[in-house]
Formats: structure tokens, sequence, C-alpha cells
């Protein structure tokens, strides 16, 4: 396991920066929230829903495409055909942007009125029209720096990227927006904007002055829309299915009787419960940033052993570290968003999403190994089908049940997400998963919650739980004296 280290290293740095920029968006929330209240947020959001359906159409799968393509040829020993492919992401990115970023700026007016419901909403809109192309190219530099293993390069510039864009949408929130919130978004999305221009900037730099080999000129266009075409129709579809369940959620959950303010209802859950309850997932998102160019590598090179390794202990990684945060979230819920928002029922709402920490932990990392592995085709399929049966759901659901519909259509659409790609992965990595592991880790984590439940000190409850759950853990085998020695190898590097 030679290249254990270096992916453990990058790993670990990322995590570090996924750590500090989601501290700093959590903080800006609960600032936010202040500012402009639940309803404001609601209103955001909804901005934020359309603007990222616009981002990903015009994005276009390129991003995974470059990262995956990059990884390909340096895995192949083929530097000189990187500048090759670069190429054709920014051709392709570029086509894509600027077509979206012309019709997104045409159909503003409407998207404000007819799909927000809220004309303010328009200079937000109008902004992040023109940003398109620059966040575009972002996403080819990003991917070609996570592919080529530049880790530390590539977080010191995303922290400089956000707090450039801290600085600049604060800043406009003091002097310009106060208490507006449709200049409030525009201040979010112009903060945005310009760590953008940044980040494109010295990533662009910094590739000029690498003097990279040039060979001969190689045709990637195809490749890049196998790749790119299918990620693209992924994305899209779920991204639009996402911003039609944002938008439609506001005004179903009007008709259900005992909701009093449904965009104050839809900004708690959105804006405050999901920030925090996918903050410790930073750690994991950083892990999956770098599995899918490495697994895209041991593909190209045939290393079946390697890939078999990654997944079996990746996807333990992710089950253990979601059930750690699963019964401690579970408990500190209503302390956590009291403190953060001042809002009580935020915290009853963080409780219940809390349960389903494991799996969306585990379902981020196995999204990124089944790309890492080349089966784009497979998670269009499966994005198409638990998106639209999550709109059926919602459309259904929410007059009847209110936010206990949102969190059951929620449950049921992402646990059949996950089953059905966790399958895929099993089968092209032809990995056994032993599922008495996950079974022994879910009582554990039951065990521990019941145990300190009537642990009345925060402090105390979460001491109480993390003794409960690391005893049954190791008591029932799911931790053993193997984990603790690889631990300790990834540590030493040996």
């Amino acid at each position: 396991m030679g290249r254990g280290k270096p992916i453990f290293y990058s790993a670990l740095a990322l995590t570090g920066v996924n750590l500090l920029l989601r501290m700093v968006s959590t903080s800006f929330q609960v600032y936010l929230s202040g500012r402009v209240g639940p309803a404001g947020v609601g209103l955001l959001q909804l901005v934020l829903s359309v603007g990222m359906l616009a981002t990903t159409a015009s994005m276009a799968g390129v991003r995974t495409a470059a990262m995956y393509l990059t990884a390909g040829e340096l895995g192949r020993g083929r530097p000189e055909n990187v500048t090759w492919v670069l190429r054709g992401c920014f051709a392709y990115a570029l086509a894509c942007s600027g077509a979206v970023s012309l019709g997104f700026q045409v159909f503003a007016p409407v998207l404000a009125e007819r799909w927000i419901g809220d004309p303010a909403a328009l200079g937000a809109l109008r902004i992040y029209a023109g940003m398109l192309p620059v966040v575009c190219l972002c996403g080819c530099m990003t991917g070609y720096f996570t592919a080529a293993n530049r880790i530390g390069t590539l977080a010191a510039v995303e922290v400089a990227e956000q707090l450039f864009t801290m600085a600049v949408t604060v800043a406009g929130l003091a002097l310009w927006a106060g208490d507006d919130p449709g200049r409030a978004c525009q201040a979010v999305v112009l903060g945005s904007g310009a760590g953008a221009v940044l980040t494109l900037t010295v990533l662009f730099l910094l590739r000029l002055r690498e003097r990279p080999p040039r060979g001969k000129p190689v045709k990637v266009a195809r490749r890049l829309l196998s790749t790119a075409a299918p990620l693209a129709l992924a994305d899209d579809l779920r991204s639009g299915i996402s911003t039609v369940e944002n938008l439609m959620v506001p005004k179903r959950l009007a008709l259900y009787p005992g909701e009093v303010s449904p965009l104050a209802a839809f900004g708690m859950v959105s804006g405050m419960v999901f920030p925090v309850l996918m903050f410790p997932a930073a750690i994991l998102f950083a892990l999956a940033e770098l599995l899918i160019p490495e697994l895209a590598r041991c593909a190209a090179a045939g290393s079946r052993r390697r890939i078999q390794y990654l997944v079996k202990r990746s996807l333990r990684a992710a089950m253990l570290y979601g059930s750690l945060f699963c019964g401690a979230m579970y408990l500190l819920a209503p302390e956590l968003c009291q403190a953060l928002y001042g809002n009580a029922q935020a915290g009853l709402y963080l409780r219940r999403f809390s349960l389903l920490a494991p799996m969306l932990y585990c379902d981020a990392i196995t999204d990124a190994m089944t790309k890492g592995l080349g089966q784009h085709r497979a998670c269009v399929r499966y994005n198409i089908l638990t998106n639209s049966l999550d709109v059926a759901l919602l459309f259904l659901l929410l007059p009847k049940m209110g936010m206990d519909g949102y969190f059951l259509s929620f449950l049921g659409t992402h646990l059949l997400n996950f089953i059905l790609s966790l399958r895929r992965l099993l089968i092209i990595s032809r990995c056994r998963i032993e599922f008495h592991g996950p079974a022994f880790t879910a009582a554990a984590t039951g065990l521990g919650i019941l145990a300190a439940a009537f642990v009345a000190p925060p402090v105390a409850r979460l001491a109480a739980y993390l003794a409960v759950w690391g005893c049954c853990l190791v008591l029932f085998g799911v931790v053993s004296r193997e984990d603790a020695d690889w631990l300790r190898g990834l540590v030493k590097g040996v």
C-alpha cells in the first residue's frame, strides 16, 4: 500500500480546508439568519437554488470530466496530454456556460416573478448569469489540480477564495444591503462571484508557471463528451428537480392547515438544519474529492486489489464516522440550534434529520467511488428515478402531513438512491461487504443514545455517549486491534 500515505495526507489537507470553509459557511448562515430572519433565509435559499440550477447546467459535468481525464492520462504516464485535455475542457465549458448565461439573463425577470415569486430576486439572478463562465472555468482548473494531487496548492487557494468571498459579502451587507432581503441576496451572489474570479486568476497563473510538457495534439472531444455528457444529464436533472422541489415546498406546505409560515419552515430546515447536519461531513467530502481521481488512476492501471481495498476502507470509515455524529447531533441538537440560531424549533428538526447522518455520509463516499470507476450512466439512472420520486412524494405529502411529509420523502428517496448506488459499486469493484458490521454499529449508536439521553449537562451527555458507543463497538467486534494498527500505519506512513 505504498500509495496510502499520499492520499492520507492529501485527505488531511483537504479536511482542514473543508472544515475551515464549513465553519465560515455555517458562521455566515448564523450571521445572515440574524439579519434577515428565517423568512429571509428561505428567500435566499430559493434564489440560490435557481442560481445553482443555472450553474449546474453551464458546468455540464466538466469539472469531474477534467478530473477524470487528467487522472487517466497521468495514470497511463502521459502528462504531455494534459494540456490538450484542459484545452478541450475549457472550450467545452465556455460554450456551455456562454449559452446558459445568455438564456439565464434573458429569462431572469420571468424566473424572479413566476418561479421565486418575488421581483426583488431579479438583481441576484442577473449577477449569477454574469459569473457563470468564470465559475465553469474554475471547475476545470480545480478538477485538474485535484487529479494532479496538488492538494496543498488547491487548499490554499480555496481558503483565500472563501475569505475574499466573505469579505466582499459582509461589506455588501453592511454598507449597502441593510435588512433588505433582495439586496442581501445580491450581496451574497456578488461575493461568490468575486471569489470565483480570484480563484480562476490564481490557478491559471499557477498552471502557467508549471511549464507543462506539450506533446502532439490529441483528440479529447469524444472522451470528454462521453464522460461529461452523462454527468451533465445527471447533474442537470438533479439540480432541476431540486430547484422544482425547493420552489414547490413553500407553496405546497402552505396548503397544510398546521403550518403558519411555510417559507420560514423551509428556510429553517434548508438554511439552518442542513448546514449543521452536513458540517461534520467536510472530512468525508475531502476523502470523496480524492477518491475520484485515485480510483480512476487505479482503474487505468488495472489495480483491482487496491480498488477493493479503497472501497472497503472508505465505506467502513464513512459508516463509523456517520454513526458517531448521528448520536452526538441527536443528543445535542437543542443546545446547538439554540446557541447558533436562538431557535428551538430548528433543534427539533435537527434531532430528526440527525438519524439519517450515517446513510447520508456513506452515500457521499459511495457516489464518489462510483464516479471514479466510470459508472456515470448508472448515476444518471438512479438520480432520475429518485429525484422524480422525491418531487412526486413532496407534492402528495406536504399538504397532508406538513414537514413530516418532507422528512418522509427525504428519507425514502435518499435511502433508495444509496441502496442502488451501493449495489452498483459492489458489483463493479467485485467487493463483498459483511452487513453485520452496519447492524452492530447501529446498535452501538442506539445504546449510546439511550444511555446518555438522561444526562443533563451537554458535555457530560456527549462524554457518556462516546464512552458507551466506543465500548459497544469494541464488544461487538466492529472495531479491533487491526483497525488501530491500520490507523497508526497511515499516520507513520508505513
